[in-house]
């Protein structure tokens, strides 16, 4: 995804002189809705607001409508400092980091339990902050408590015991993205908290509020104060402020690549531990055998569902010559059934959001227009006028169509850059290796789609396409046991399942010699008098 960039929607205001002309969010919108008028970082288990003449202030916007949803206190470079120094203190205190891990886990379930009873308002809060559907969020939100010790035994030579543990690594940092506010962010939290981490998240400035409530939600839980703690503010400034600190640990961030190598320059120089969820341009390979509609059908999640704006949106469709024709036909008119029920986010009839912010919408609308070669199929142009499906206004919010560009060509930016956008292009092809060489022409690697009746066919197109994550006849499939990350520059290191665990420890190795004193005495004393050398050593 796209590098840090503060919108010019998300204006850092100073307190002294705050004149915010935005439009104030009608609370006939919010019913239902715990939702605080001012927000600050999560610190010590309680939001700060600090009050002199040089703090900033960033207001959450809803892009759909322009209207501010909340204000958010930026942290200052004491209030990171002090987050750091609480998080190391109470991970040396051991209340959570030693504590068993039975009873981290009866915190966490309990968690998972009230994260379930809040699903539906979180789900709107997130509607709000992001412009995405409310069908989608309450739909993502759902699964969210799925996210929520382990030792070996290593075989040894001679009379040796050696076992294995995982131990927590330190105060670990979290930098998530607007994009999926509350599901990544969750995805990294949970097994850093299993582990026994101390853990600093800093959101999105452009999509915070559900985190934050997410920190208050886990302390009333159990955890106890300090262990989760979260720091506004932008990337840019807070968030680097908080990587450089060499008392962290681990790193784990949802980015765009630039920010990636950015941020992975920092970790290496302190020797920490890093993970990187990077950009991603993934293809949909469509072979003649494929079931029509089903690909179709498929291929539209995959490109349109949370208006594009994912790292593993399907961006280049590649369509096998048979049936290019009957495919883009049927693409096309569900891509005009998707712009035509494009409404207000709220109504859950709506089929598509609006793009983060105004400077998404005009990075999309830039790289669409200035394009080198091409023709637009459908879309191009953002969205104005009334919705025919509800009457909603377009023209208030950041409203983007379903684009569909051909005959692209692969050299330029429309076939190699992110877009992050509800932008695709098409191409099409003969053999199953041009398919294949047409999927790899990407300098990411993050996820990909075949769709196939072919099972063999399936399975060896699914060895050769270079990417973390390949769905075959589906799309953005994901559970907490799949390992999810990327290859090339599309990031290092996985989240979710057994991975994600050990990612977020490291291992101890204990050696026990099992042998009797006398044994010892006998066998192993190196510089025994007339030692030949057969005394062991290693």
């Amino acid at each position: 995804m796209p590098g840090w960039r503060t919108s010019s929607r998300v204006k850092v205001l100073m307190v002294r002189n705050v004149n915010l002309q935005l439009r104030r969010a009608p609370l006939s919108l919010l019913v239902g809705v715990n939702l605080k008028e001012r927000y600050g970082p999560f610190v010590s288990g309680k939001f700060i607001f600090n009050a002199g003449p040089d703090v900033r202030i960033i207001p959450v916007i809803n892009p759909a409508n322009g209207q501010r949803v909340a204000d958010v206190t930026s942290a200052s470079p004491v209030e990171v400092e002090q987050a750091v120094s609480q998080a190391h203190e109470v991970f040396e205190e051991g209340i959570w980091s030693r504590s068993s891990v039975q009873h981290r886990s009866s915190i966490l379930s309990k968690l998972a339990r009230s994260l379930e009873s809040r699903v539906d308002e979180l789900a709107t809060l997130e509607s709000l902050q992001t412009g995405r559907t409310i069908r989608e969020m309450k739909t993502q939100l759902g699964r969210l408590p799925e996210w929520t010790h382990q030792a070996f035994v290593a075989p040894t030579q001679g009379q040796l015991l050696n076992y294995v543990t995982r131990i927590p690594l330190g105060v670990v940092a979290q930098i998530t993205p607007f994009n999926h506010p509350l599901l990544i962010a969750v995805k990294k939290i949970a097994p850093a908290l299993a582990m026994g981490n101390s853990v600093i998240v800093k959101p999105s400035e452009l999509a915070p509020l559900s985190v934050l409530e997410f920190a208050e939600m886990s302390m009333n839980s159990g955890v106890p104060s300090r262990v989760l703690q979260v720091i506004t503010g932008t990337g840019a400034s807070t968030g680097m402020h908080i990587v450089s600190d060499p008392r962290i640990k681990k790193v784990d961030i949802t980015a765009g690549t630039k920010t990636g190598r950015k941020i992975g320059s920092v970790v290496g120089s302190n020797l920490g531990y890093y993970t990187a969820e990077l950009g991603g341009k993934a293809p949909i390979v469509v072979f003649d055998d494929a079931n029509l509609q089903s690909a179709i059908n498929g291929t539209a999640f995959a490109a349109f569902v949370a208006s594009g704006q994912t790292c593993v949106s399907g961006t280049r469709l590649i369509i096998q010559e048979e049936i290019y024709d009957a495919f883009m036909s049927g693409f096309l008119k569900k891509v005009q059934g998707i712009t035509s029920r494009i409404g207000n986010p709220m109504n859950p009839l709506s089929a598509m959001g609006s793009v983060i912010s105004p400077d998404a919408l005009a990075r999309i609308s830039s790289v669409v227009s200035s394009r080198s070669s091409g023709h637009v199929l459908a879309g191009g142009e953002p969205m104005a006028g009334r919705s025919p499906l509800d009457n909603y206004d377009l023209s208030q919010g950041n409203f983007y169509p379903p684009t569909v560009i051909a005959d692209v060509s692969t050299e330029g930016d429309l076939w190699q850059e992110e877009i992050f956008g509800p932008v695709v292009v098409v191409k099409r092809f003969k053999t199953d290796k041009e398919g294949i060489c047409l999927a790899n022409t990407s300098k990411y690697a993050l996820g990909a789609g075949i769709w196939t009746t072919d099972l063999s066919r399936a399975h060896r197109v699914a060895a050769a396409i270079e990417a973390g994550v390949v769905w075959i006849n589906c799309h953005h499939r994901n559970d907490p046991s799949s390992p999810w990350g990327g290859m090339k520059e599309s990031g290092i290191g996985r989240e979710n399942g057994i991975e994600a665990l050990e990612h977020y420890s490291q291992s101890k190795s204990v050696i026990v010699n099992c042998a009797t004193a006398d044994e010892i005495c006998e066998k192993e004393d190196w510089f025994a008098e007339g030692s030949q050398g057969n005394t062991r050593y290693g």
